[in-house]
């Protein structure tokens, strides 16, 4: 079955399953889960019980976002944000994304903007028909941590894009019947730095880190030339387990050399890249030392 029937039959029985009265205007899959967009969010906050066994039965992960048509304006969505959410809850700004959307708010207590149980969340839905995304305010503030969530949100059409070619990876069907694993230690082993595992399955690769060696003027980088790990276009995902450079130090040089795929990290991880990642180009650039990448 190809991955365009197995959403069209995630469709058909989302269809049969949601209450009368509610309206699907597409399903689509963006990266691991199956997106519902209605012109119904309000029903579907009325109603949390919905999601819930819509996940259950199809044992996937099951998102709701509005269709773009029942979207309130901005403007009028802050304002009554602001007025369901407690002021103990430090709200700093507020984010529209009409292409997820998605109103992104910043404050200093999350809990109190999500409510017990999602309460809170819920009714703001009904309210504004836009979804929420609530964030915590970083306690102390950095640029680099601003810096970063501006450029996520800048690049929302993209991202979208993206997200819909990795879920048809994800959700694809197998291509083998053998089942066995095997990783390939390209870097860390036997040593401290440049860390980096490659772990391939029938139907896929998988890159754990790819870190430096700090401070060492020969084999600063992982075996990346190997044939289980060549060519670098065709791994198809990376997963940084944390943000030191040892690990994560080399992950833009794989989309300079031909990586196209996603990196999955926490947050705070994220953030911490960026951050180790562009003074590491720095102090390089003074030390006259070979930059591997660019900012």
């Amino acid at each position: 079955m190809s991955v365009q029937e197995t959403l069209n039959e995630i469709r058909d029985r989302i269809i049969e399953e949601i209450p009368n009265g509610i309206t699907i205007s597409d399903v689509e899959f963006e990266g691991p889960e199956v997106v519902i967009y209605t012109e119904d969010p309000r029903k579907f906050a009325k109603d949390g019980d919905i999601v819930r066994e819509l996940a259950k039965k199809l044992r996937k992960r099951v998102t709701v976002r509005p269709n773009v048509k029942v979207l309130s304006d901005p403007e009028k969505a802050e304002r009554k944000i602001k007025d369901i959410v407690p002021d103990d809850a430090g709200i700093s700004n507020i984010y529209f994304d009409s292409e997820f959307g998605e109103a992104t708010v910043e404050a200093e207590k999350p809990g109190l903007v999500i409510g017990k149980y999602g309460s809170t969340l819920r009714e703001i839905t009904e309210n504004i028909g836009w979804t929420l995304k609530v964030i915590r305010k970083p306690p102390i503030e950095t640029p680099i941590v601003q810096s970063v969530r501006q450029y996520i949100r800048a690049q929302s059409e993209e991202r979208k894009e993206i997200l819909k070619r990795v879920g048809r990876k994800i959700h694809r069907e197998p291509t083998s019947e053998e089942e066995w694993v095997r990783t390939t230690h390209l870097g860390g082993s036997r040593e401290v730095g440049r860390s980096s595992i490659l772990l391939s399955t029938p139907e896929s690769r998988v890159l754990v880190d790819c870190g430096i060696k700090p401070g060492s003027d020969q084999n600063q980088t992982p075996y990346l030339h190997i044939p289980e790990a060549y060519p670098i276009s065709d791994i198809d995902a990376v997963v940084v387990t944390h943000a030191h450079l040892d690990h994560s130090g080399l992950i833009p040089l794989l989309y300079k050399y031909g990586y196209d795929g996603p990196v999955y990290c926490t947050a705070p991880t994220r953030d911490l890249m960026a951050l180790l990642q562009l003074d590491y180009i720095d102090i390089a650039a003074r030390e006259s030392d070979r930059i591997p990448y660019n900012s």
